[in-house]
């Protein structure tokens, strides 16, 4: 059967918010420059103590060079790869984890829904940085454990905004509809309900990498992430906080590189808010 639409919810045709435009392309380089970034720069796990501490723009070094005597600006270039990986992946796969589960909790009996909503809230009555620190330390060092930390800890609000907006459908009539001519759960979940939440979640997903960034690069500062010496934007802040009183510029370097991605894709979120007309979730 073809899915019915509800006209509240089809997103009406619009012109695309400058918002979009140019955070959509800010973060589409953020993604371009993790993509091929290591390929523009050589080794930079290796330094030279004899060119160790130099101010930005001196001998050819834009950024200047670290403690170890390595290009600032080439490992922030090399580090963009594995903190974008943290940011974007663990939003990805909690996406998918959170959607499903949002949605089949919205769709079930009082009973189904009750036991799903209660097993997130535990996630709840965890801070979120501190829960993806304790599983980061269990697990140990490295980004896929990163990854792996993250993805739990997103999971309970994605699956929270995706029942939401199923609750909000699952009463109106073009799902009456759709169960009147014998629609199954499952069909009813893909065709009627998922082209609906959709939206909210791709809005809301996008705005929680610039979270994820955040934490990914507090879990390497940690030393919970990518380990030293390759380069990771929190981790790189890590090494040269001693330097802070002296060199202040290396570890501001990353920080407000950090804070320009984090940024990025928190007003890009708001953009396509406002593109897809998504109604902010009580």
């Amino acid at each position: 059967m073809t899915a019915l639409a509800m006209p509240g919810l089809v997103t009406r045709r619009r012109s695309i918010p400058w918002t979009v435009w140019v955070f959509g392309t800010l973060a589409a380089l953020f993604v371009l420059l993790a993509a091929f970034g290591p390929l523009l720069v050589g080794n930079v796990d290796s330094g030279d103590l004899q060119q160790r501490l130099l101010s930005p723009g001196q001998r050819g070094h834009l950024l200047g060079t670290d403690g170890q005597g390595r290009d600032v600006l080439e490992r922030l270039i090399a580090g963009a790869r594995p903190s974008m990986i943290a940011g974007l992946v663990p939003v990805l796969v909690a996406g998918a984890v959170g959607g499903a589960i949002g949605i089949t909790a919205g769709l079930s009996g009082r009973r189904g829904h009750a036991l799903v909503m209660r097993t997130l809230d535990v996630f709840y009555a965890f801070p979120a940085v501190l829960l993806a620190i304790a599983i980061a330390a269990a697990l140990g060092s490295g980004t896929l454990n990163t990854v792996i930390s993250l993805s739990v800890v997103l999971v309970a609000p994605i699956a929270r905004i995706a029942e939401t907006e199923t609750m909000r459908l699952r009463d109106m009539d073009f799902m009456e509809s759709a169960r009147a001519s014998g629609a199954g759960r499952l069909s009813i979940a893909y065709r009627q309900v998922w082209p609906n939440v959709r939206p909210a979640l791709i809005v809301y997903c996008t705005a929680l990498v610039g979270l994820a960034l955040v934490f990914a690069g507090g879990l390497s500062f940690l030393g919970l992430g990518v380990a030293p010496p390759h380069p990771e934007w929190g981790q790189m802040i890590n090494e040269q906080r001693q330097y802070m009183f002296t060199n202040p510029e290396l570890a501001l370097a990353p920080a407000v590189v950090i804070f320009v991605a984090s940024l990025t894709f928190n007003l890009l979120g708001d953009g396509l808010r406002d593109l897809l007309d998504v109604r902010r979730p009580r």
